[in-house]
């Protein structure tokens, strides 16, 4: 990777995104945003930080950057946006999907010619979108999504390991230089993750199936049994299958609302695509088709095929 900081702690940048020159002391990663992925990020980069760096947060309430920097994922916090990104070189914008866009306005004017913006959305058609209407010309973007999270949100589920041996999705803008795309495929490396360039309309449509739907199903079986006159004792005999099913509705609902309304079109399909699928599968059961066992093997094989890739 090409580092922002050499032995001698000085702080380097792109000129005219081909060359790194040295013009300061202090290389300042800036993270907006200091929920679970922002401080996790946060964590991750402070554990192995390169001579020079310092790590700034931003949140607009007090208390939460207060928490991030007792907990150690910030050395220093913000809670005015002009303040947090004004010198930074790397901005880093982890905050539910349909907040970017604002974001994005926000800190425009602010951003210093040569600065590498990216984000952690798990949508990327209309980050994308923003970013080229938006981001001034004389600053880099590329969209980013860590494949990894946890049941808990907030500042206080941050852990430094949560990307260790994910995918991280990037997606490059158009004008991204090769170095650009070095650097952050070394942001990405530094916190244990995998980088993973793909287009972003590829990546909606995959992550639409893989992930939002089954965050949707997850939630749609928490209503309908919880709401059921039977649920108090229905409850006394849930167990690892429900638990397990349900993990993701436990997800902060800010965050799941913006990624289904920025992908509501993809997601709708792998709805519609589900239902056909379960309803194959409730007229095996209603039938009493002897081929319902063939399919339920079908599913278990491509499961262990799945897991077995998984771990190869």
């Amino acid at each position: 990777m090409p580092r922002f900081a050499g032995d001698d702690r000085k702080r380097w940048a792109y000129n005219d995104r081909r060359a790194l020159h040295c013009y300061n002391d202090t290389v300042l990663v800036t993270i907006i945003g200091l929920g679970l992925i922002g401080g996790s990020i946060g964590l991750a980069l402070r554990q192995g930080k390169e001579p020079g760096w310092e790590i700034v947060g931003y949140s607009r309430h007090q208390k939460t950057v207060a928490k991030a920097s007792k907990s150690g994922a910030i050395e220093r916090g913000a809670t005015n946006l002009k303040d947090a990104v004004k010198q930074a070189e790397f901005v880093i914008i982890a905050t539910p999907v349909l907040a970017v866009k604002e974001i994005f306005s926000e800190i425009a004017p602010y951003l210093p010619s040569a600065c590498i913006v990216t984000d952690t959305a798990s949508t990327k058609v209309q980050v994308m979108k923003w970013a080229e209407e938006i981001l001034p010309p004389t600053v880099d973007f590329i969209g980013g999504h860590p494949m990894a999270g946890k049941e808990t949100y907030g500042i206080q589920a941050a852990e430094a390991g949560i990307f260790r041996g994910c995918t991280y999705c990037l997606t490059s803008s158009e004008k991204a230089s090769p170095k650009v795309r070095d650097t952050v495929i070394g942001i990405v490396k530094k916190l244990g993750a995998i980088p993973f360039f793909i287009d972003a309309q590829e990546h909606d449509n995959l992550v639409a199936g893989i992930s939002h739907l089954p965050m949707l199903l997850s939630s749609a079986l928490v209503s309908l049994t919880t709401k059921d006159s039977a649920w108090p004792t229905m409850s006394k005999l849930a167990a690892s299958g429900y638990h397990d099913l349900t993990r993701l509705a436990s997800g902060s609902p800010e965050v799941n609302a913006h990624i289904c309304l920025s992908n509501k079109e993809t997601i709708v399909n792998w709805i519609d695509k589900f239902s056909k699928e379960l309803e194959k599968y409730r007229q095996l059961v209603a039938d009493e088709d002897k081929h319902l066992e063939q399919a339920l093997t079908a599913a278990n094989k491509a499961r262990q095929e799945w897991l077995n890739n998984l771990s190869a």
